[in-house]
């Protein structure tokens, strides 16, 4: 038995120093096969994941940054909306028209230019029904509109035909591209002529290059009229068909442009509404972006706004890829220790037999060796952590840059400020429409004087938002409540009319004054009330009472409706931008409400179930 014991022990025993050597070149030549693969693998990998994650995370971002800048191109865009509106039904107008008496068109030039100038418009006109420019803001220039043939535009065909009508061309004396908002005087049957106003975005693209990111506007037909890169103008998004572009020719929309697609090639989708993209811009450089497309409220258009993608993508994936070699170059340099231990301790079982001076004069070089392979492997570790903390310290410094980002939402409130007054602008407009065909112009006059008054409270928001903009809040002072609520009433009358039997205000038993500014406070109440008013929409037996009462560190104004309550999903993220269950809303009005609030030292409780939600405002009481 113990023969064959012998027999069968393993080759190692009885291997040589110079057979264990040959086995551990080979062994190490597969190690380091196997290495340099995992290495590869790994670091292919890793650079997959960190561009997916950043790919994402630049998705997001360019989300937010596109959503704010159609939300800015609809503000810019409803101002000169309400002109042709009113100019439509002005009576100098109409007596311009209709007896085109050389005063009458004087008063009228000299009307239109005095419009012009408090406005953002850049021109301002009006034709006969034969399309002949008959009085012009720009009267008094060498090459004004007046006496000017614009009867083949396409905005002043469909104003006669439809009654209203929004156009983007570039103008037929001015050269200048801009947007023609039209809208025809007098009935479809006796027509006596069409209202024009130009609006031109030289400031909004100007806005857009200071980001230093190309952002363009087209229309249905991938036109390009929008742009922060001027000479992308007129470019197309793809290839016109042939009657289209006939068409186009035809009515001169944009002069003698070539019409040539834009320099974005290599579209990749990675969404509905993103994709990988590769530009050049008019430095001739080629670039990598992510392109992202939305669509303009209240337009045909969309909005592309091109993030650039190739210096983050690369760094991300830089980053990802130093942290996988921190974690597996360790891992490696332990398999490699290990076999080395495996390697030496057969060797050192190949040469029990040599002689003592030999066997200790190797084990002394193998202990030499063990010492500097841990020197190695500690100095290793110490760059590791070094790396490790690098990282984490640029970690913390992107998250700080995305919270900084955050700020820039608050400009995307502007749209929404302004559409409660527009709102009940145009439902006044209505009625003075009405009561003037039944030649009631008492009740009308009053309507366009309310229109007035409103018009001059959207200019006191846009001076509030401006402020703000520069200087984060406006300076407190004394303001009594009683008011505030009245003229809050008084703006939410015409755009619930009929459902304001619902609003009880509770009478206070003083007139209470707080510390903050009428319009912004005026602001925060009326989106609370109009959202409970919304909230209760078809609801039988509707109640929102507005109660106000003194704290022991203020005074409290209330908001309580007996609505169906905030389902628990949006109640968790209420005051979070853009959560909203409406499918226009913005989901910015309680947010900017929260930071008007907070301005003045206040905050705002919010209970809700199911007999209803309860809006509670705590503000300072004025000395």
């Amino acid at each position: 038995m113990h023969k064959w014991a012998m027999l069968q022990r393993p080759a190692d025993i009885y291997s040589t120093p110079e057979q264990v050597g040959r086995r551990a070149g080979r062994a190490w030549f597969g190690f380091a096969a196997v290495g340099f693969a995992i290495i590869a693998a790994a670091l292919y990998g890793a650079g997959l994941y960190a561009r997916g994650v950043e790919l994402k995370a630049l998705a997001a971002q360019g989300r937010t940054d596109a959503n704010l800048k159609v939300a800015l191109l609809s503000a810019v865009l409803e101002n000169p909306r309400a002109l042709p509106l009113l100019l439509s039904e002005d009576q100098q107008v109409h007596d311009a028209l209709s007896q085109r008496g050389a005063a009458a068109i004087d008063a009228l030039n000299r009307k239109l230019e005095g419009l012009v100038s408090g406005t953002k418009a850049s021109v301002l006109y009006v034709t006969g029904a034969n399309g002949v420019a008959v009085a012009s803001s720009n009267w008094r220039v060498p090459n004004s509109f007046v006496g000017s043939d614009y009867g083949f535009r396409a905005y002043f065909s469909r104003a006669m035909q439809s009654g209203t009508a929004e156009y983007f061309a570039l103008g037929n004396v001015s050269k200048r591209a801009g947007l023609y908002i039209s809208r025809r005087v007098g009935s479809a049957t006796a027509p006596l002529g069409v209202v024009v106003v130009k609006m031109e975005f030289d400031q909004l693209e100007a806005n857009w290059r200071e980001a230093n990111r190309p952002t363009y506007v087209s229309d249905e037909h991938g036109i390009v009229l929008v742009t922060s890169i001027p000479s992308w103008r007129f470019m197309t998004t793809g290839d016109l068909a042939g009657p289209d572009l006939v068409a186009i020719r035809h009515s001169q929309q944009v002069g003698h442009a070539p019409l040539v697609p834009l320099p974005i090639t290599r579209p990749e989708a990675l969404s509905q509404d993103v994709w990988i993209v590769h530009a050049v811009t008019p430095g001739g450089s080629e670039a990598e972006y992510l392109r992202l497309s939305t669509p303009v409220p209240t337009t045909p258009w969309r909005l592309d706004y091109l993030v650039p993608a190739e210096a983050p993508l690369a760094a991300a994936v830089r980053g990802m890829r130093l942290l996988t070699l921190s974690l597996v170059l360790p891992l490696l340099s332990l398999a490699a220790y290990l076999l080395w231990r495996r390697q030496s301790a057969q060797m050192r079982t190949a040469t029990e037999q040599a002689a003592r001076s030999e066997l200790e004069r190797r084990v002394a070089a193998r202990t030499e060796d063990l010492s500097r392979a841990r020197d190695r492997l500690q100095s290793e570790i110490v760059g590791h952590r070094s790396t490790e903390a690098r990282l984490q310290v640029v970690q913390q410094e992107l998250a700080q840059a995305n919270r900084l980002a955050i700020l820039g939402q608050v400009a995307a409130g502007v749209a929404h400020e302004i559409n409660q007054p527009v709102a009940t602008i145009r439902a006044y407009a209505d009625n003075a429409r009405t009561f003037l065909k039944r030649n009631q112009t008492a009740p009308a006059e009053e309507n366009l004087g309310a229109i007035a008054a409103l018009t001059e409270r959207i200019g006191s928001i846009t001076e509030e938002l401006k402020a703000f903009a520069r200087k984060g809040r406006t300076a407190a002072a004394p303001v009594e409540l009683r008011s505030i609520i009245e003229s809050a009433v008084v703006l939410l009358r015409s755009r619930f009319a009929g459902r304001l039997e619902a609003l009880v205000i509770e009478p206070s038993p003083a007139h209470f004054k707080v510390m903050g500014n009428r319009v912004r406070l005026e602001q925060v109440l009326i989106n609370l009330v109009q959202n409970a008013l919304e909230a209760l929409d078809g609801c039988d037996h509707a109640k929102v009472e507005v109660s106000v009462e003194e704290t022991a560190d203020g005074v409290a104004l209330s908001v309580l409706d007996n609505g169906p309550g905030i389902p628990p999903a949006i109640l968790k993220s209420l005051f979070t931008p853009f959560n909203t269950s409406k499918e226009t809303g913005l989901g910015l009005g309680l947010v900017i409400s929260k930071d008007i609030v907070n301005d003045y030292g206040g905050r705002i409780e919010v209970a809700s179930g199911d007999s209803g939600t309860c809006f509670t405002i705590h503000l300072l009481k004025a000395a």
